[in-house]
């Protein structure tokens, strides 16, 4: 019976890091870290759903911990005169109590913008989502958003997946389109994976998922993003 590996985890170490960077000082704090890390970043996408928050990066050390948003609408999180921001730092600082930490440590939030969207395989299944949600027909989306992937000279490759009761169908079943390149073998491949849902009313959940490859990172090359 094969195994679905998610192609992040196939390269953690190789080309990717991670995307919690703390040392815990033993298991009792190991543990405690995790859950804080697990339940902040779900509290957070559905908090911030619909502002394309693509990742989100914990970083903590004896004091302190930084959260790291990159996002490509950081002026919707920010707010005017940087409203959002507070708001925001004050509603983490309560969910990281309601969680019961044993120490609150001091929260600090940054936010980055992501320059090219539609080369982020997370935004890139928001939207596919978002359209889907608002009834347009999923054939058009598919073509029209592997045209706006592909339109990005970084990308190589782009495979989008849909599942579900699709078009209204009273059997779910699976759609997909590819276009270019998807090297899910090579582990060197800068390979993006991502997964969204759209709920609709009439069908009910149709999951989404996108693949996106922007070419190989050989030993001493960094990351794109």
């Amino acid at each position: 019976m094969t195994h679905v590996a998610h192609p992040y985890a196939q390269r953690l170490g190789i080309i990717r890091g991670w995307k919690s960077r703390w040392y815990a000082r033993d298991r009792a704090h190991f543990r405690e870290y995790l859950k804080a890390d697990t339940l902040l970043r779900e509290w957070l996408k559905k908090r911030r759903k619909g502002m394309y928050v693509a990742d989100i990066e914990i970083e903590r050390n004896a004091a302190a911990m930084r959260i790291i948003l990159k996002t490509a609408r950081p002026g919707m999180i920010i707010g005017r005169s940087g409203e959002g921001v507070q708001r925001l730092h004050k509603e983490i600082a309560k969910k990281l109590k309601s969680i019961g930490l044993s120490e609150l440590p001091e929260v600090k939030l940054d936010i980055e913008e992501i320059r090219t969207p539609e080369a982020n395989a997370q935004i890139v299944a928001e939207m596919v989502a978002e359209a889907l949600e608002k009834r347009m027909p999923f054939r058009r989306v598919l073509k029209q958003t592997i045209e706006k992937v592909m339109a990005n000279r970084e990308v190589q490759g782009v495979r989008i997946a849909l599942a579900g009761r699709i078009g209204g169908a009273e059997m779910s079943r699976n759609e997909q389109l590819r276009k270019g390149r998807v090297p899910l073998q090579t582990l060197r491949a800068d390979v993006e994976y991502a997964r969204a849902e759209a709920y609709i009313s009439y069908t009910g959940l149709i999951g989404v998922k996108v693949w996106i490859y922007k070419g190989d990172i050989f030993e001493g090359e960094t990351e794109s993003r």
